[in-house]
């Protein structure tokens, strides 16, 4: 049974629909509906309804935006566009885009299921004709790590696989262990530490494997909670050290990247492990020629305060940062420059302070680049004076990176908001509309905007239309449909409908009675707050 969407703006239309379709009967289920494009979507997303049905004209995302999305997000779900616009160039556009129907209103219900009948015959003509996927789960892990497979390519061949890839956010990590464990226990374990990292990775929920090397395991990790994504991953790298170390008295390695959104964050993510994983390395090896330098008879060993270093990195700032970084100059002072101790101290000092400025501020920037850079400033410092203007230089640098991530999308944020208090009132203001105003992408609008405000474009412009409706409705004698149509809502009765929704109250009831505002009941945040 094939699953059915609707997205239409008309209540009246979805509601016949839904209700006037014996849809099990006939060999559908229905996975939901939704008024417009933009609320479509993440049910889209959850449901991935094999067939959808949208109207064209429609406010935020209208139905062709929204086939454009779903083609390339979903390109195996069929897009049926119904219309009452009888206009040849909408059939042209909705063709381009890959559409799979065109049906025009007024339609009967014998009509739809006629349409939805030959669609769902063609698509089970398609299924027969596609041939086996190539892809093994291992290539198919491989290639998503490594950046070399688009995501409709995955979607399809994590299907035709049985695997269940779709998530809202994924995390990788790279585990490793020291190869040479063979020469020493091989007759004495049952298995080896592949096999038992393997069946231990294979019992848990929401993850994936592959082997990347004879020595390597890579753990693709999904799920709904960017958090648990990573507190996951670092317990499960946690559990595998103590039972490797336990069972085989060989180390494990393991390099983590952060929860990424998207099938493309895979690749993003991997990249991230590898470069943890590399962090760490390059760590072990100073932290190991450290040892070696502090037992130098010649060499007086100096231990500074590392977590306050990290803390003020965090927290502080360039106005501070001379009199904070005095108080390390005795200790600096003390230290015999001429040992090769002094410049694996520093160098272990700003590996451990780039890599916490790489993953608290999220940089784009590369460390690698930049850590051979510093690595050269390190080698021509020759007393504490000089270390004391390179930490205050590095300081300020991995600062510039906190910068860049507090501030990169605060002015967009504020053009959206101030672009949608000057045209609330205008009905076809969109999505689309507005992303072309602020200058990107539509789906990069939607994402940014929730991520820094918590709530989505829909419910920020809702909060401001209903925010105006309440004012008008107590301060004017306007009519109901009046305040509709200035609000940007040019159908009284769904104005009506949305205005209890949010309100709890009719318009007319609020008039009488909606001195005390309760708030927005579905948005995050409501209009005041903004």
């Amino acid at each position: 049974m094939k699953k059915v969407m609707l997205v239409d703006d008309e209540i009246l239309i979805r509601e016949s629909i839904r209700e006037c379709v014996d849809w099990e009967k006939e060999g559908f289920i229905y996975c939901g509906d939704a008024p417009d494009g933009e609320l479509a979507l993440p049910i889209i997303s959850e449901q991935l309804p094999d067939i959808l049905i949208t109207d064209i004209k429609m406010p935020f995302i209208n139905g062709l935006e929204l086939s454009s999305v779903v083609r390339q997000k979903f390109p195996k779900i069929k897009i049926i566009i119904l219309s009452g616009h009888d206009d040849f160039r909408y059939a042209q556009t909705a063709l381009r885009l890959g559409v799979e129907d065109y049906c025009l209103k007024p339609f009967s219900a014998s009509d739809l299921l006629q349409l939805l009948h030959h669609v769902s015959h063609r698509m089970d003509e398609e299924q027969l004709l596609k041939q086996k996927s190539a892809y093994t789960p291992e290539k198919l892990f491989a290639e998503l790590c490594g950046g070399l497979i688009s995501p409709a390519a995955a979607i399809e061949s994590a299907e035709q696989l049985g695997l269940a890839l779709a998530a809202a956010y994924y995390g990788v990590a790279i585990l490793a262990w020291n190869p040479s464990w063979k020469e020493e226990h091989a007759e004495l374990q049952p298995q080896s530490p592949a096999a038992l990292m393997s069946g231990l990775l294979e019992e848990i929920p929401g993850s994936f494997t592959f082997k990347r090397s004879r020595n390597e395991i890579v753990l693709i990790c999904k799920g709904n909670d960017p958090e648990q994504i990573g507190s996951k991953l670092e317990t499960i790298s946690s559990t595998l050290k103590q039972k490797l170390q336990a069972a085989y008295e060989c180390e494990l390695s393991a390099g983590i990247g952060g929860a990424q959104e998207r099938l493309q964050g895979i690749h993003l993510s991997y990249l991230e492990a590898e470069n943890d994983r590399m962090f760490k390395q390059m760590t072990r090896q100073n932290a190991a020629a450290l040892l070696d330098a502090s037992f130098d008879p010649s060499t007086d060993s100096v231990l500074l305060n590392r977590g306050r270093l990290v803390q003020f990195l965090k927290l502080g700032d360039a106005r501070h940062a001379q009199e904070f970084l005095l108080q390390f100059a005795p200790g600096l002072e003390a230290l015999n420059w001429k040992s090769i101790y002094a410049y694996y101290l520093l160098n272990d000092i700003t590996l451990e302070l780039v890599q916490t400025a790489k993953s608290s501020f999220r940089t784009a920037a590369n460390p690698a680049d930049i850590i051979k850079e510093l690595q050269q400033q390190i080698q021509n410092i020759a007393g504490a004076d000089e270390c004391l203007v390179y930490l205050n230089r590095l300081f300020v640098r991995l600062w510039e990176w906190r910068s860049e991530g507090s501030d990169k999308y605060r002015e967009l944020i504020d053009k959206v908001r101030h672009y949608i208090r000057e045209h609330y009132d205008n009905e076809q203001l969109s999505l689309s509309g507005i992303s072309r105003q602020v200058g990107v992408s539509s789906s990069h609008l939607s994402k940014i905007f929730s991520q820094e405000t918590g709530q989505t474009i829909t419910e920020f412009l809702t909060a401001t239309r209903i925010g105006k409706a309440k004012e008008l409705l107590k301060t004017t004698g306007h009519k109901t449909f009046e305040i509709a149509f200035s609000v940007g809502y040019n159908d009284q009765h769904y104005f009506s409908n949305l205005f209890k929704k949010v309100t709890g109250m009719t318009p007319m009831e609020y008039r009488k009675h909606g001195q005390s505002e309760d708030g927005l009941h579905f948005t995050r945040k409501g209009a005041e707050d903004w």
